[in-house]
């Protein structure tokens, strides 16, 4: 019987998934009368002969082909998956760039593809989608038998293409195996289209045999819940989807055999008996919509008519199962102290969840009759279902004792208001949080119609005005217990670069997140060069913020080589031997900087800037090719000839003179030699060769021919000593000159130096530096109050400029909160490229004093204590996430993982993993005296 039942329900969803296929296959099907070319993918139909498509024909094709369908968007469109890997080739091949590129990483030197020479992919064989597959290697396997892997991720394992492409890549290259997936529509406020990756898998269990069958279903097709080996829920007369009646992944449905003429038939087992579905009574229970059973400390809960007619009755009527609708004769164990079930990737949730479900206030709150407060109207909140949910979840939890609670409802409820945690997917604790609080604000505010309040400049008004203003007109229209609690108030000041325009403006915060500082700033290792050849050159390299400015690059690295204050730094860019771009603007991003280019930067006196430029390239004579970096200085007279170009030359190359190991060297600073002469020079003593260094003297002519050349190197003119260049005849004030070296000059010259230029950044190098290094808190939080610049993307729009200007931020905490969140940054991410940091954060577990980052002395005590915390272990993808909380009546701490709950020395709780810090307000008794009317936030 059981199997029939499944073949029933496959077949349906088969039906489905299989509309799409068999268009596939008259467009792409095999048949006598077509023939394949080999290799090439071009189909010959009737005889007649076709040319194959080129790389550039095929990305063509599937770019149009992508953009229709995005302007195409509906329920029941079809998708397939195709390994990542065997589609990075075919991007390699048909030239798809890191702009236009669906997964991997950008190449960082696109924009000197006229410079260097391109590499041609091979094209790439038949696609390969086995890696991706259960038992991929496995040839026997074929249709609906093939499943995709578990815990894929989209982008890294696997992309999705639309019906369209995939007809054209598989007509292509063929191969497979092909795995449909349809486009569904989810959410109830905010709906969003979302490619069924993975089917609901679900066991069906024949309740005569207890027999077992997997299937896999999509969400939306209706079936019964058997939840835990547990009659919980009649579906077959619902009109809700799987998603809406909080069916999880793995977990059992109940088939029933009734007499034949209560049944609807839907089938017969092997003997010919008939099947059907029996109508199951909901589980009853004497718990309310928002509460439990009394409690011992007296709260009750109050009915669930309160609202006839309106969802929230039906919406919670359904229990979360091993609650199981524990009654008031049942005696209360320790509360606080019960594991949440895993519904399928739900540790995210769960760490999140415990972690409020301990917030004091909160408990307070919520254990009380907080049905007045209930906002049904709000059109930015979810008609109360989302706070009622989760206040019954943490009535279930303090009054169950240690027994293991399955949020399935209140998941059932956080699916459908935010369709993105849908699904059994990870997701990020920190974004639960961030919309969970929000939700519960909006679902208990207090403000039912929200008055229109225009905000007003700050216009040179004192901070204090300014700031109270702001949070009276923030309450006019918020006004909950999340805001009572968890929110506080900072002063966030823009600074208009080109005109200094400054804007300050006081908003609120319900959770303050904290960047590593790794994540903000940037390494950066630049190689210095003298221009008035005193040195050979030197590499330094420092730390600058991550969207800062050339300005800022500068001012890091004449700090590092001491820079005087009658001298100068010019940034370049190096690039294939010659000078790619000069970095002279001052607010030029750091961003434009990538880690693998070549910068450096050239040293002069202030008063030689606006002077004839001299730039100076190396080439091998026999091989008549360029090689090192070239060398820049400035011809300091308005009208100079060839020989003072020759001496200018002299000079800059004297430092990298080698030094016969029969002379005595003369000085030596930092590993670097100061003097530049060979055992040819005439001078005899150390203060002879200063004094030739100082005059800038050559004890002998340049040996290396010199020779003019334009600005892509490529013609060469020979000039003589008496040709005179005026500096206001020279283009652009611009001369450039092409040394030509032989064995001869490598003999006497190190050219070493000009050779080995260090990139901007090396990866690994400094990994193995950092890896293991401690940060703390305040260290975080210092680098969140840093003044810096914004991102090239976040740009402010100046009300004097009238334009978009990347203005300087900074941030500055005004009012706290009774609690306060701190998310710790630990993931990075670029437009294709994440990372997850495990750097320790050392922070205080009690007397975490805030009173000096607060600008506002209100007297209030900015002592905090912890008593949360949400761990991410892992990296992205595969992650796991647990917490750590305290009962604060027993002042002990405990580790919650999932359904495991276990004590924890304090000792313990202070690891890599921590992600969010949860801390609460520490009053002084003289505060507590003095009364709790006081708004935690009021300001006089």
């Amino acid at each position: 019987m059981i199997w029939v039942i499944s073949r029933f329900i496959v077949e349906a969803y088969k039906k489905v998934s299989d509309s799409g296929k068999d268009k596939i296959v008259e467009k792409t099907g095999v048949n006598s009368s077509i023939m394949t070319i080999p290799d090439s993918g071009c189909v010959m139909e009737n005889g007649a002969s076709c040319l194959p498509c080129t790389p550039e024909e095929e990305k063509k094709i599937v770019t149009d082909l992508r953009n229709e369908s995005e302007r195409n968007l509906k329920e029941g469109n079809l998708y397939f998956v195709i390994s990542s890997s065997w589609f990075r080739k075919w991007e390699r091949y048909v030239g798809i760039d890191g702009d236009e590129n669906l997964i991997g990483n950008q190449s960082s030197d696109s924009r000197h593809i006229n410079g260097a020479s391109s590499v041609v992919a091979e094209r790439p064989g038949p696609m390969d989608n086995s890696d991706i597959v259960e038992n991929g290697s496995d040839s026997d396997i074929k249709g609906n038998d093939i499943q995709l892997r578990r815990m894929l991720m989209e982008g890294q394992d696997y992309v999705l293409v639309p019906q369209g492409v995939w007809e054209k890549l598989h007509g292509w290259y063929k191969g497979g195996p092909e795995l449909p997936r349809k486009m569904i529509l989810q959410g109830v406020y905010h709906k969003k289209f979302d490619v069924e990756v993975y089917p609901l898998c679900l066991k069906l269990i024949d309740s005569r045999d207890e027999s077992q069958s997997t299937i896999w279903l999509s969400r939306k097709v209706r079936i019964w819940d058997y939840f835990n080996k547990r009659k919980y829920a009649q579906l077959s007369v619902s009109n809700k989807t799987l998603e809406e009646s909080n069916l999880q992944m793995d977990q059992d449905i109940l088939l029933e055999l009734v007499d034949g003429h209560q049944s609807s038939k839907i089938g017969m087992d092997s003997t010919g008996n008939d099947l059907a579905l029996v109508s199951l009574e909901p589980s009853r229970s004497p718990l309310t919509i928002a509460g439990g059973p009394t409690l011992s400390n007296g709260h009750s809960g109050y009915r669930s008519n309160l609202y006839p007619g309106s969802s929230l009755g039906s919406g919670l009527a359904d229990m979360d199962d091993g609650f199981e609708a524990c009654n008031s004769a049942r005696k209360v164990e320790k509360g606080g102290l019960a594991g949440l079930q895993n519904l399928g990737n739900t540790c995210f949730m769960n760490s999140a969840l415990q972690c409020l479900v301990h917030t004091p206030p909160l408990v307070e709150y919520f254990l009380k009759d907080y049905r007045a407060e209930i906002n049904t109207d709000n059109p930015l909140g979810m008609h109360g279902e989302l706070a009622l949910a989760f206040g019954d979840l943490l009535r279930k939890l303090w009054s169950s004792g240690r027994t293991a609670i399955a949020p399935r409802v209140f998941k059932g409820k956080l699916a459908r208001f935010a369709p993105q945690f849908s699904g059994y997917n990870q997701h990020d604790s920190q974004e639960l949080l961030a919309f969970l609080l929000d939700g519960l604000h909006e679902d208990l505010n207090r403000v039912k119609q929200k008055p229109y309040i225009e905000m007003k400049d700050s216009d040179g008004r004192p901070d204090e005005e300014v700031a109270a203003e702001c949070w009276k007109n923030h309450k006019a229209r918020n006004d909950s217990v999340i805001v009572d609690v968890c929110q506080g108030q900072y002063k966030s000041t823009l600074v208009c670069p080109v005109c200094s325009k400054i804007s300050i403006t006081f908003d609120p915060f319900m959770y303050l997140s904290l960047p590593l500082p790794s994540t903000i700033t940037r390494t950066m290792t630049v190689t210095v060069f003298y221009g008035d050849g005193s040195r050979l050159p030197m590499s330094f390299t420092v730390s600058v913020l991550k969207n800062g400015f050339c300005k800022d690059l500068l001012l890091a690295l004449g700090t590092a080589c001491g820079l005087k204050s009658d001298e100068s730094l010019m940034l370049a860019e190096v690039y294939e031997n010659k000078i790619y771009r000069y970095l002279e603007m001052p607010l030029e991003p750091l961003a434009s900087i990538k880690d693998d280019e070549q910068i450096v930067a050239f040293r002069f006196q202030k008063k030689e800037i606006g002077k004839t430029r001299l730039v100076i390239f190396h080439r091998w004579q026999e091989k008549a090719e360029l090689f090192g970096t070239p060398l820049v200085t400035y011809l300091v007279a308005d009208q100079s000839s060839g020989a003072d170009i020759e001496a200018a030359v002299s000079k800059v190359l004297s430092p990298f003179k080698k030094i016969s190991s029969a002379k005595a060297h003369v000085g030596k600073e930092n590993g670097i030699l100061l003097d530049g002469l060979d055992e040819e020079c005439s001078c005899s003593d150390a203060q002879s060769v200063e004094n030739a260094e100082l005059e800038g003297t050559s004890c002998r002519d340049l040996s290396i021919p010199l020779r003019l050349t334009d600005d892509r190197v490529m013609n060469f003119n020979a000039f003589k000593k008496d040709t005179l260049f005026e500096s206001g005849k020279i283009i652009g004030k611009l001369l450039r000159v092409v040394l030509d070296w032989t064995d001869k000059e490598q003999e006497l010259y190190d050219s070493s130096y000009l050779k080995d230029i260090p990139e901007v950044y090396k990866a690994g190098l400094a990994a193995k530096k950092t890896r293991q290094e401690a940060i703390s808190l305040s260290s975080c939080l210092d680098a969140f109050l840093i003044e810096e610049p914004l991102g090239p993307d976040d740009m402010w729009y100046c009300p004097r400029c009238k334009e978009h200007r990347q203005a300087i931020k900074k941030l500055d905490l005004w009012m706290l909160p009774e609690i306060i969140v701190f998310h710790l940054k630990r993931f990075t991410y670029g437009r294709y490229l994440k990372n997850k940091i495990d750097t320790f954060v050392n922070f205080p577990i009690h007397d975490l004093d805030l009173s000096k980052y607060v600008m506002s002395k209100d007297g209030q005590s900015y002592l905090y204590e912890l008593y949360a915390i949400s761990n991410h272990y892992g990296g992205l993808g595969g992650g796991h996430y647990t917490a750590y909380a305290k009962l604060i009546d027993e002042n002990r701490w405990y580790h919650f993982d999932d359904s495991h709950v276990s004590a924890v020395d304090e000792s313990d709780i202070k690891t890599s993993a921590a992600y969010l810090l949860f801390y609460k307000r520490v009053r002084s008794e003289s505060k507590v005296e003095a009364g709790e009317a006081s708004h935690s936030h009021s300001i006089s």
